[in-house]
């Protein structure tokens, strides 16, 4: 069921000019929600939405009377310094309240040149979506998969559960960050293949991962499943995720368990989550298998899956060296690849997760994992990219890079774009890498 509307006209046109402007994450066919507030204000912060470059503050819609009987509950919802509320009404909720915002900075409404209810990007702190009681990380890329496996089994790349369940790991909710917050480089434990024993010190192949994440809003009572032909009134939106990690920590410490100390020190969150509705437009065909893969099990599979399960998200990465920053040079982009190229759906992932009983909440992360694509330049993190260091990257400046160094900044940036619909956006995740401490 196709859930395309007036929303999603390209031709519809903001009062907030910078909305119009070419190559904007925000326009008014967006509308993304997420947590700010004003630099210097003592108050909670509140529940806003980007559009241009700048914040729409929800609950001054609401005082001032401007928005419709029929979503002031979810406005109110916005009050709180937290989407947690407003996820908990589900995804029709979040819809109807997308709906009037856009009734209310299409150009022509009510509320035109009421400046009051805007705060300008660049005099705006933002925080993390959601309280998020639980984070998961997946394993959905096939590319990324069989890389890492080649490196470290090249005789078995690809084990055998791989192309039947979607594999994903318990992350730690604790230490997910939001954009702009520094990473320090994490200790843990190291052994390379030609140690006698594991010493204790700083990470020194540190890498980000290029994700997607998507946010749980309805949940689901323990004992419980969601069948997939309603996983998706389940998912609530989508934002950038940058799950830093300790590739020398993990290779030792992973076996038999899966990650720990390696992905646990910090995953940068973008502040923007990109709603469902407005990636309508944007949905594309199930990953196609290859030949001989085996089809997923019915638990796993529905038409509506198959045919638009996936989102054509065009996701990158971009690195800025201490040397650059100072410089005066901005970043440049070490990959590029698409949420489409993934193995698994987030419907998939998400009516996995459940499939036992599992009890998913409101603000619940879950994770795609790498994003990486059949090309060297959709790889999506310096393990894949050099190779495990063996072909170190030659940025513009003539500095190399195996893995991270301390000071280089990592910019994940992603966006939606097809012929017939406005262009948009979800804005940045970033962090700087601190020396360890």
């Amino acid at each position: 069921m196709t859930r395309l509307n007036e929303t999603h006209d390209p031709s519809a046109r903001s009062w907030v000019a910078s909305a119009s402007e070419p190559g904007t994450d925000f326009p008014i066919q967006n509308l993304p929600f997420g947590v700010w507030r004003r630099r210097g204000d003592a108050r909670p912060p509140t529940v806003g939405v980007a559009i241009g470059n700048q914040v729409l503050d929800v609950t001054a819609c609401l005082m001032a009377g401007l928005l419709a009987d029929g979503v002031v509950e979810p406005a109110a919802a916005c009050a709180n310094p937290s989407l947690n509320a407003l996820m908990e009404m589900g995804r029709d909720a979040a819809s109807a309240l997308r709906r009037a915002l856009f009734a209310l900075l299409k150009a022509g409404s009510d509320a035109e040149g009421r400046t009051d209810l805007l705060a300008p990007m660049d005099e705006v702190e933002t925080f993390l979506p959601a309280q998020v009681g639980d984070y998961t990380d997946f394993y959905a890329s096939v590319h990324h998969a069989t890389n890492v496996g080649s490196m470290f089994r090249p005789d078995n790349p690809l084990l055998p559960n791989y192309k039947w369940v979607p594999i994903g790991y318990h992350g730690r909710a604790s230490s997910l960050v939001p954009s702009g917050t520094p990473v320090r480089r994490p200790h843990g434990q190291l052994k390379g293949p030609h140690d006698d024993a594991p010493v204790f010190g700083p990470s020194r192949s540190l890498d980000y991962e290029c994700e997607v994440g998507f946010f749980v809003g309805a949940g689901n009572a323990l004992g419980e499943t969601i069948p997939i032909e309603r996983a998706e009134d389940h998912v609530w939106g989508l934002c950038l995720v940058n799950d830093w990690s300790a590739r020398d920590v993990q290779s030792w410490e992973y076996q038999p368990l899966g990650p720990f100390l390696a992905k646990n020190f910090g995953t940068t969150v973008a502040p923007w989550v990109v709603t469902l509705d407005a990636l309508e437009p944007f949905r594309a065909p199930r990953f196609e298998r290859a030949e001989g893969d085996p089809q997923p099990l019915p638990h796993l599979d529905s038409p509506a899956d198959r045919e638009r399960g996936g989102f054509a998200v065009t996701v990158e990465v971009w690195l800025r060296t201490e040397r650059m920053r100072a410089a005066g040079e901005g970043p440049t982009r070490v990959s590029r690849g698409s949420l489409a190229d993934m193995y698994w759906t987030p419907a998939q992932m998400l009516a996995h997760h459940a499939s036992n009983g599992c009890n998913l909440q409101p603000g619940d992360l879950l994770a795609s994992g790498t994003i990486s694509g059949p090309t060297e330049e959709s790889r999506g993190c310096m393990l894949e990219r050099t190779w495990r260091g063996a072909n170190p990257l030659t940025l513009p400046n003539g500095e190399q890079r195996k893995f991270i160094d301390d000071g280089d900044e990592v910019i994940l940036r992603g966006w939606c774009e097809r012929e017939g619909f406005a262009r948009i956006g979800f804005g940045e995740a970033a962090g700087v890498v601190l020396p360890a401490g």
